[in-house]
C-alpha cells in the first residue's frame, strides 16, 4: 500500500495541474464565447426588433399616404361634379330660355295669324258664297 502513495500523490498532482492549466482557461474561454453568443444573439433580436418597428412604421406612413390619396381624390372627383352640375344647370337654363323664347315667338305667330284670319274672314265668306251660290238675278246678298 506504500507503492501506492507515490501514484496517489502523482494522481492529485495531475488533477490539480489539469484543473490549473486545462479546464480553468478552457471554462474561461467557453464562458467568453458563450457571452459572445448570447450578446450576438440579443442584437440580433434588437436589430429585428427595430427593423419590424420601422416596417410597421413605413406600413403606417404607407397607409395615410394612401389615405391621403384616396381624400385628394374624392375631393377631384367632387370638384368635377360639382362643375359638371353647374354646366349642366346652364345648359339647362340657356335651353329653356331659348325654348320659353321659341314659345313666345310661336304664340305672337299664331296670334298675327289668328289676327289676319280674323281680318280675311269676311272677305273669304264673301267670296265663298259668291263662288258657291250662281248669280242669279244680277243682285248681291
Amino acid at each position: 500500500m506504500l507503492g501506492a502513495v507515490p501514484t496517489m500523490l502523482l494522481f492529485i498532482v495531475l488533477v490539480l495541474a489539469y484543473k490549473f492549466l486545462m479546464q480553468g482557461p478552457l471554462t474561461a474561454t467557453l464562458k467568453e464565447r458563450r457571452a459572445r453568443t448570447e450578446g450576438a444573439v440579443e442584437d440580433a433580436h434588437k436589430a429585428i426588433a427595430l427593423a419590424e418597428a420601422k416596417a410597421a412604421e413605413y406600413a403606417a406612413s404607407l397607409r395615410q399616404a394612401r389615405g391621403e390619396v384616396y381624400k385628394a381624390r374624392e375631393q377631384r372627383l367632387q370638384q368635377w361634379n360639382a362643375e359638371r352640375e353647374a354646366a349642366l344647370d346652364a345648359a339647362r337654363k340657356a335651353s329653356g330660355a331659348k325654348v320659353s323664347q321659341a314659345k313666345a315667338e310661336l304664340d305672337a305667330e299664331a296670334a298675327a295669324a289668328r289676327q289676319h284670319l280674323e281680318a280675311t274672314v269676311g272677305d273669304l265668306a264673301s267670296q265663298v258664297v259668291r263662288a258657291v251660290l250662281p248669280q242669279s238675278a244680277g243682285g248681291t246678298l
